[in-house]
């Protein structure tokens, strides 16, 4: 009866003993030391991201800032501060959208494949779409 005893505290004892290095030991309990993605990477992908951002605001500025923009917008009476606050507002892919056309409409326009009316229009169909995104 006093062997029972014993064995039974001793078997105890070296369960409770065994517990901690059992989840020492297991890797799917133990918490990961390694990232998917590094903090390092992780911040450089959020200044690209910035950047990019960034660089299509400015694009979409200096468009709409052309003297033809400015005539365009006089013309059809809208206010060009509104869309400029409006830029901002716009998110990541329109302002990319937005942007990478603004960029083609200029060169289009510089390499003569676009008369002053066309690219007027083009400014107009850019500004109402930032209007409508920044404001719906």
């Amino acid at each position: 009866m006093q062997f029972q005893r014993i064995y039974r505290l001793c078997t105890r004892s070296l369960a409770v003993a065994a517990l901690p290095l059992l989840f020492a030991a297991s890797p799917t309990l133990r918490a990961q030391d390694t990232h998917l993605v590094s903090p390092t990477q992780m911040q450089q992908q959020v200044q690209n991201a910035t950047a990019t951002r960034q660089q299509n605001i400015d694009t979409l500025n200096q468009f709409l800032a052309t003297p033809t923009a400015n005539k365009a917008m006089k013309d059809a009476k809208i206010d060009p501060a509104q869309v400029k606050n409006a830029i901002p507002t716009l998110s990541d892919a329109e302002l990319a959208n937005l942007s990478a056309r603004a960029s083609h409409a200029q060169s289009q326009f510089a390499a003569g494949g676009l008369t002053t009316l066309a690219l007027a229009l083009i400014i107009l169909a850019v500004v109402l779409i930032i209007l409508l995104a920044a404001y719906h």
